[in-house]
């Protein structure tokens, strides 16, 4: 059986190794890309308080005219008096067949001039931009687009390999991780020693034997004592990218599956020539529910009949794990609520996939542990390799020596 599993566990290595490690790789850049962020860019996160905070009703229009025909997505606020307000838009881009803003050539120009219709280019709507904004003095620190940013082509290259949702490069990488359980489970099962004695020699590398043997060491060693954080990291990959393994989790906690979608949103009771409350009116009646937040987002409503939104995150809760608030925008009553304790099983256990995935369940001491689980996973792949170089040619002079005599 052990002959079956290394097998299984060599050629598995050898189709999917170089990706593997690329994603082990691009994993490890990504761990603190928030904190790099706040380190190398303290201007645009961080403000000095100056007294009281603007209104929203104020802050926001002034924001949206520096961005031109911008449209509000949603507003980011923050308890911590020191942090920016974040203000994510919807800025539409042109696109031609020469792509996003490209100038009308001067054969098409012309067919204008002469009164013939051009095919109006089509519109690309993208709601990543974020602009931050001083909550005191109503300054717009910084505008940022994470999709012009290096970690973002990194994250899109550990999804995708540079590639979009179903593309190639979105199957190469899910079926790499797929094959990377299976050498994972063969590498703990080759592993698993006969004797405590030998047992005593695989949970420790001996660094004063030879190239080979330190190698050898490297390789089973540090993936004796990875192996488990990099199976969770995996299966919640897996759990993540396929259908039928987000539906095995579903069923394995009882619930019913669902999508990403919510529920639809409750409407707001219309009157007569009513008037919408401002953002802070409306606001007013979730009292601790929001003083006790670590941070909050608001969309505004979108036309008469809709309702303010407000995604809450206390201290307690990770990114994932909002709980949303549909407020009228006449009464300022809370019309309807999804909190994350009201979820089912599947949904909460579903909501951790993520932040397990990526070390941020915890905050920093999960993140360093999916740090250095990352970056120590980068050895197996090279490892493997010389291992498996190291056997071709012993077996080399062998057969030369069987055909000679």
């Amino acid at each position: 059986m052990k002959v079956f599993f290394r097998t299984i566990h060599l050629y598995l290595s050898l189709a999917a190794g170089i990706i593997i490690f690329c994603s082990c790789f691009t994993g490890t850049m990504l761990v603190f890309e928030k904190e790099i962020q706040h380190t190398v860019n303290p201007h645009r996160y961080f403000v000095k308080p100056q007294g009281g905070r603007m209104a929203l009703a104020n802050l926001i229009p002034g924001a949206l005219k520096q961005v031109p025909k911008a449209k509000l997505s949603s507003v980011i606020v923050y308890n911590d008096p020191e942090r920016a307000t974040e203000i994510a838009i919807i800025v539409p881009e042109k696109k031609n067949k020469k792509g996003a803003g490209a100038a009308i050539p001067e054969a098409d120009k012309g067919k204008k001039a002469a009164g013939h219709d051009l095919k109006k280019p089509k519109t690309d709507e993208r709601s990543n931009l974020t602009l931050f904004v001083n909550p005191y003095t109503g300054q717009v620190l910084d505008q940022f687009n994470r999709r012009q940013t290096f970690l973002y082509k990194v994250e899109m290259f550990h999804r995708y390999l540079l590639g979009a949702k179903n593309s190639v490069g979105d199957w190469v990488i899910s079926l790499s991780t797929f094959f990377f359980l299976f050498i994972l489970i063969t590498g703990v099962i080759l592993w698993w020693p006969k004797t405590k004695k030998i047992m005593k020699q695989r949970l420790k590398i001996k660094w004063g034997g030879s190239t080979k043997r330190l190698v050898h060491d490297l390789h089973i060693v540090t993936g004796f004592y990875t192996s488990v954080f990099l199976i969770v990291v995996v299966l919640t990959g897996l759990t993540m990218t396929f259908k039928w393994a987000n539906a095995t989790l579903f069923s394995l906690t009882g619930s019913k599956v669902v999508g990403k979608e919510l529920p639809k949103p409750p409407l707001s009771i219309y009157k007569p020539d009513a008037v919408a409350l401002s953002p802070e009116t409306a606001l007013s009646g979730m009292g601790e529910i929001l003083t006790n937040a670590s941070y909050y987002s608001v969309r505004l409503p979108r036309d008469s009949s809709a309702t303010y939104t407000v995604s809450v995150w206390s201290k307690e809760l990770i990114e994932t794990n909002a709980d949303i608030y549909y407020i009228d925008q006449y009464s300022g009553r809370v019309a309807g609520s999804v909190t994350f304790a009201s979820k089912s099983l599947g949904q909460r256990v579903r909501a951790y996939m993520k932040p397990v995935h990526t070390g941020a369940v915890y905050g920093l001491p999960t993140q360093i542990i999916s740090f250095v689980v990352c970056l120590v996973s980068l050895i197996f792949p090279v490892t493997g390799v010389m291992m498996w170089l190291n056997r071709t040619r012993k077996k080399k002079p062998r057969a030369k020596a069987l055909v000679a005599a």
